[in-house]
């Protein structure tokens, strides 16, 4: 029989790299850890681009209960990213890659007493993915670590982390039936193979058996309205058993229509998760994973995007179960390395292998703005091409996609190397108008009708200490995001064409490089804060769009108590039709209609707001202030800059800040000075800004923008923008 043990205690950590046999000798100084474990968990996620990247040590005893097997394997759901294994001083195998399962067999090197030691290494690396990107690279063996003890005769463990079964089903539609394949790897003579009340006995060829079966008036896997799940399972005359669950369904992607499920038109509206936790690092527990999918599930979501790598086994379950449509990929990122494209195959072998049965997969992510960094040129199309035709010999039942960078030109080369496409857009908050976003896909589906397009990231920071009733681009203000959300989920709704679209983020996340919007070292796109602990305005935005189960009504700008005004906005988002809103008992007003719903209020003292609907109802409080709040406001210095330029008397023959970026940069002495303006700028985002600020495309989009649209966008203080201004003033055109 199989026994599978989690070393979860008795592990001795050592934060310094040395040999192993240092580690072994010093383990008795090392620190008490639990796995799953980060040595990140705190410094990769408050700031300065500074957390600890080094080898690092695990080191544990085997007792004799728990290597108890005719066969003994050690399995590492997850080591990040590149790790060694050694019983007893001696190197067993190593892994490049810190997101996959694999395993290594113990068997043959066990003696009486054992001693486990595992080096990994979150270092930079010219080969291992990845390297450049906008969060944050924990260290440590973050997922669970299990001593699997099994028969002699068993089933495959080793290759690629495999499972040692794989189901396809092929879904008949007009037929109601689906025929489902089951392939399973073992070193046994046969295989009892069991899938709905069904049974087949297969011989088994060179490690290899399979067995066909057909499943009448076949129950489908349907998304959210009906996630129903079959289980196949495999047994050998030994006693080794394994199972696996699986869905009936299938998939369409039609350049007009969108997304189809099961033959019918089913748009993909969901969001994208990272796998951190304010606090805990990547070193999330099952309940911590319950927790995110409960939260998403909230906001009635209906697919996510799992970026930007190959996530916890237990998330993919829920998903399945959960009815998610999911878009599963790896960590090529940002950066093309040549001596990676290797590391690229293989994380896309082991996400395929590991993740395979999983019916909430439809695509397979082969990269993320990859040319955020990297030119377009032959290397990178043709490692894109081995990917693709990658996916397709391992799976010939899903499609590929790309997530292409928003500076990435529509006719690019590389955009025919998948099956599909989405663009991450930012407009809106990093550069140009929230109706560049409208444009950008209406031109781009009127110029290319036949291919698939998707809106693979968009999203606006927001710090919950930030609040304005006349919020702006770059004010980090949770109204602004609000804002921006409320108006790219009508260009949503108006492009039904887009085959899916994911929020950027579902929650904050970890990402060390960065220092703005009063944080560091966090990304606050998400939704809902890092901690999970406060969802944002624009969590209750698409709760109120796409969640009809659950009646509710949200009064947003609960945060936004002290107002200096004499009448207010009080904003509602709901999914009722109609709302009623009250101040301190008296009816103000009644509105109908969808989603957003918006009251004006005198305000004179400290009030009680109250919003009503048949089923539902919030209440926040406000307060009138004679002063401006100063805490709302995250660059105070920034917030006269619009009335002082306006005022400001400018030499026509001289460079000013309301000259355009390309302006600028094409004269020898205006062009340096900006030059070192944006150098300093871009530190505050990270290696990431670091590394992509020379893309050309991004080059000619800002290069059509004034600096002191930059500038405000950027939240310059007004001190250091009239110094600016001072220096152009003094260079003549």
């Amino acid at each position: 029989m199989r026994s599978i043990i989690k070393l979860s205690k008795g592990w001795k950590f050592l934060k310094h790299d040395m040999d192993v046999e240092a580690a072994m000798s010093n383990a008795n100084r090392g620190e008490d850890v639990t796995v799953p474990h980060t040595w990140n968990n705190i410094d990769g996620q408050d700031g300065g681009n500074d957390y600890h990247r080094g080898r690092c040590w695990y080191v544990r005893s085997l007792s004799s209960e728990e290597i108890c097997g005719e066969k003994v394997f050690l399995e590492i759901n997850a080591a990040a990213n590149i790790s060694e294994v050694y019983l007893n001083g001696k190197k067993l195998g190593e892994h490049e890659g810190g997101f996959s399962c694999y395993r290594i067999e113990l068997t043959d090197e066990l003696s009486k007493e054992n001693t486990l030691a595992i080096a990994v290494s979150n270092e930079e690396s010219d080969k291992v993915y990845p390297q450049k990107a906008d969060f944050t690279f924990y260290g440590g063996l973050y997922r669970d670590v299990n001593i699997i003890n099994t028969p002699k005769e068993h089933f495959e463990l080793i290759k690629d982390g495999s499972l040692g079964i794989k189901v396809t089903p092929k879904v008949d539609i007009g037929e109601n039936k689906a025929t489902v394949l089951v392939e399973t790897w073992q070193n046994a003579p046969k295989v009892t193979i069991r899938i709905a009340d069904q049974q087949k006995e297969a011989e088994v060829n060179n490690g290899y058996a399979k067995a066909e079966f057909v499943i009448e008036n076949v129950h489908l896997w349907n998304g959210t309205i009906d996630p129903y799940l079959y289980t196949a399972e495999a047994v050998l005359s030994s006693g080794d058993k394994i199972s696996t669950r699986f869905g009936c369904r299938t998939f369409e992607i039609d350049p007009d229509k969108g997304f189809i499920l099961n033959g019918k038109v089913y748009p993909l509206r969901g969001v994208s998760r990272h796998q951190d936790l304010k606090g805990k690092g990547n070193a999330l527990s099952s309940e911590d994973h319950k927790r995110d999918m409960d939260i998403i599930k909230e906001i009635g979501a209906n697919t996510i995007r799992l970026a930007h790598y190959q996530h916890a086994q237990e998330f993919y379950d829920l998903c399945d179960e959960e009815g998610m449509v999911v878009w599963a990929e790896i960590p090529y990122i940002t950066m093309h390395m040549s001596k990676g494209i290797d590391n690229t195959l293989s994380q896309m072998r082991e996400l395929i292998t590991q993740c395979y049965n999983h019916p909430s997969i439809a695509v397979w992510g082969l990269s993320n703005e990859i040319t955020a960094a990297s030119a377009v040129n032959d290397e990178l199309i043709d490692n894109h091409r081995r990917l693709n035709e990658l996916c397709h010999d391992m799976d010939s039942t899903r499609q590929t996609v790309m997530a292409n960078v928003f500076m990435l030109e529509t006719d690019s080369p590389i955009l025919d190397v998948a099956d599909i496409n989405s663009y991450n857009l930012y407009f809106g908050w990093y550069l140009g108008d929230l109706e560049q976003n409208d444009e950008f896909f209406d031109e781009y589906h009127s110029k290319y009708p036949n291919r698939v397009i998707g809106f693979s990231e968009y999203g606006a920071d927001a710090n919950i200490a930030y609040h304005s009733s006349s919020p702006q681009k770059g004010d980090y203000t949770e109204e602004y995001q609000a804002l921006y959300h409320e108006h790219i989920l009508k260009m949503i709704d108006k492009r039904p064409y887009l085959w899916a679209t994911h929020v950027w983020n579902m929650f904050d996340f970890g990402a060390d490089g960065r220092d703005e919007g009063g944080k560091n070292g966090e990304n606050q796109k998400g939704l809902v804060t890092f901690d999970r602990k406060e969802r944002k305005d624009a969590f209750y935005l698409y709760k109120a769009a796409w969640n009809k189960k659950e009646p509710f009504v949200h009064i947003c700008g609960r945060r936004y108590i002290n107002r200096n005004e004499d009448t207010t906005e009080i904003k509602v988002y709901s999914n009722q039709s109609k709302v009623t809103l009250y101040m301190d008992g008296v009816k103000i007003d009644e509105q109908e209609g969808e989603i957003v719903f918006r009251f004006i209020c005198t305000i004179n003292g400290t009030h009680e707001i109250v919003a009503q609907s048949q089923d539902a109802s919030d209440n926040i409080e406000i307060k009138y202030v004679a002063e401006p709040d100063e805490t709302y406001i995250f660059n105070k210095a920034a917030s006269n800059v619009s009335n002082w330029f306006d005022s400001e008397q400018l030499d026509s023959d001289c460079f000013s800040i309301n000259d355009k970026l390309e302006d600028l940069q094409a004269h020898p002495k205006a062009g340096q000075v900006v030059k070192s303006m944006m150098d300093k700028a871009s530190e505050a985002r990270g290696d990431v800004a670091q590394s992509v600020k020379d893309n050309p495309q991004l080059q000619r989009m800002m290069g059509r923008m004034t600096l002191i649209s930059l500038l405000k966008q950027a939240g310059s203080d007004e001190e250091s923008i009239k110094q600016l201004n001072r220096i152009l003033q003094g260079i003549k055109k």
